[in-house]
């Protein structure tokens, strides 16, 4: 064996078939708020730029993109406020 082998067995026997399984993150994870408020402007924006070259309605760019970023913040903020209690319920495991 030479110094650039790795061992193949810990101290307590333990080998690579043996490594233990870990849940799947994907199975698990949640849609993240900050995706989907993101997502919405996106849609939104593009709504938007379709409305005024359609010629329906005239918009001032200055006044979209504040009323964007005011509905983005409380958006965000009410997103992440419902998923911290959901996520403090679900922790409690009832031990102190």
């Amino acid at each position: 064996m030479s110094s650039y082998d790795a061992p193949t067995g810990g101290p307590e026997g333990t080998s690579r078939a043996s490594t233990p399984r870990y849940p799947d993150p994907v199975e698990d994870a949640a849609p993240r708020v900050g995706t989907i408020v993101w997502g919405l402007i996106v849609v939104a924006l593009a709504a938007l730029i379709i409305v005024s070259q359609l010629g329906i309605v005239a918009l001032n760019g200055t006044y979209v993109v504040i009323g964007l970023m005011i509905g983005a913040g409380a958006a965000l903020v009410i997103g992440g406020v419902l998923s911290a209690r959901g996520r403090d319920k679900e922790a409690s495991t009832g031990k102190s």
